[in-house]
């Protein structure tokens, strides 16, 4: 199994309100992911809470295989939230492993 961690720190806009809209609606398009891409195994998001930390949002998913990871990748519908998510995004920090 594959597990995919990645953490998103989004740019700040003017209107903290838009911010933690978007931030919500980038957290339910990924777990959205679920129903449509059936290599995705599992997946949990989060909303940081801790004001005194700088990322956004948490992503935790599972994979069977590395194939099934680059199939979650390259799908369209996925690839429809990482335009969103790099359209908005800071910083990204990304860490993969076999478990």
């Amino acid at each position: 199994m594959i597990k995919h961690i990645v953490l998103f720190q989004f740019q700040h806009n003017a209107d903290p309100e838009a911010h933690k809209r978007l931030i919500k609606e980038i957290k339910k398009s990924l777990e959205n992911l679920r129903e449509i891409i059936p290599e995705l195994k599992y997946i949990e998001t989060a909303l940081n809470n801790n004001p005194n930390e700088s990322y956004d949002l948490s992503l935790i998913s599972e994979f069977a295989t590395w194939d099934d990871l680059k199939t979650y990748n390259l799908h369209p519908e996925h690839q429809k939230v990482l335009h969103i998510i790099r359209q908005n995004l800071s910083q990204r920090a990304c860490v993969d492993y076999e478990f």
